[in-house]
């Protein structure tokens, strides 16, 4: 096995992309994208997927690529994914994986585990519930349920909410009991690199990419997309509050103040999320690129 899986991971807003294509270039390698929200073409704005002009600069691929129409998981996601990295590496030494979807990352270089069938009639309690009561039900559930998973799960992502609560209330076991530490063998090598900042360098970074996308036109898209959320790829933060706008529920700027707020929270829960994980080499947004490229090759097989 000489084939080696370069991931770049870290918080929302902090700097993933570019730090990506600059290990891009140097290794002579192409990007696999583990960011869930950026698969939609539909969802431009709102979801901050890289530029043209980054684009331009590297070879992506999973960045909008799918419909909010279709049906596209995190299994579907590690088999794609999988199946992409063999062709890179045919031709490549490296290839980068990146994103801040801690479930995505670890699905391509972990495996997913295996859950137990889920009670039909328990599922179509939940929707009810939501139907009836919102998140906020849902999410008191699972804190009850499951406090574990409850720290760590993006709590606005109502698919992943509902999904832990069926399991556990199928299995009488919390959702974060069939989450393993195993891990599946990979035809790679994998170098985990973490980029994190101080929590105020990240909250302004997030403040500031929020201010750009209503510059670029977040509230028009939503308003384009408005018929279509109730799909699950709209049930996502800086949507969600524009439609609560849109439905006259909030003022425009509140609605903004929240998507900013929701924002630092889904950046809090990411880190959390990865600092589990005992594998990560973490740098500073600063941090010299040198630096970050004297690890990856240090650890390269």
């Amino acid at each position: 096995m000489n084939n080696n899986l370069i991931v770049v991971i870290g918080p929302t807003a902090i700097g993933k992309t570019n730090l990506s294509i600059k290990l891009a270039k140097h290794f002579n390698c192409e990007i696999v994208s583990a960011d869930s929200r950026q698969f939609f073409k539909e969802m431009d704005i709102g979801t901050a997927p890289p530029s043209k002009e980054e684009l331009d600069q590297a070879t992506h691929h999973f960045i909008q690529h799918k419909s909010i129409h279709d049906v596209y998981n995190v299994g579907d996601f590690e088999k794609d994914a999988l199946k992409k990295l063999d062709t890179l590496f045919a031709n490549h030494k490296y290839a980068v994986l990146v994103g801040g979807s801690g479930l995505y990352v670890d699905a391509v270089t972990r495996g997913l585990d295996y859950f137990p069938e889920i009670d039909v009639n328990i599922r179509e309690k939940l929707q009810l519930e939501y139907q009836n009561k919102g998140i906020l039900h849902l999410q008191e559930q699972l804190k009850v349920l499951d406090p574990e998973y409850y720290a760590t799960v993006d709590l606005q992502n109502t698919h992943r909410v509902m999904r832990a609560i069926e399991v556990s209330m199928s299995s009488g076991k919390p959702y974060s009991s069939f989450i393993t530490s195993s891990k599946k063998t990979r035809p790679f090598n994998v170098i985990k690199i973490g980029i994190t900042a101080d929590r105020e360098i990240i909250y302004n970074r997030i403040n500031q990419r929020v201010d750009i996308m209503v510059e670029k036109g977040l509230t028009e898209e939503a308003e384009s997309l408005y018929t279509h959320r109730k799909l699950n790829a709209l049930n996502t933060v800086g949507y969600k509050e524009i439609f609560n706008y849109l439905d006259n529920e909030w003022e425009l700027d509140f609605a903004i103040s929240e998507i900013k707020k929701n924002t630092r929270r889904f950046a809090k829960r990411q880190l959390t999320w990865f600092r589990k994980d005992e594998t990560i080499q973490w740098f500073d947004y600063l941090e010299n690129i040198d630096n970050v490229i004297d690890h990856i090759t240090q650890n390269t097989l």
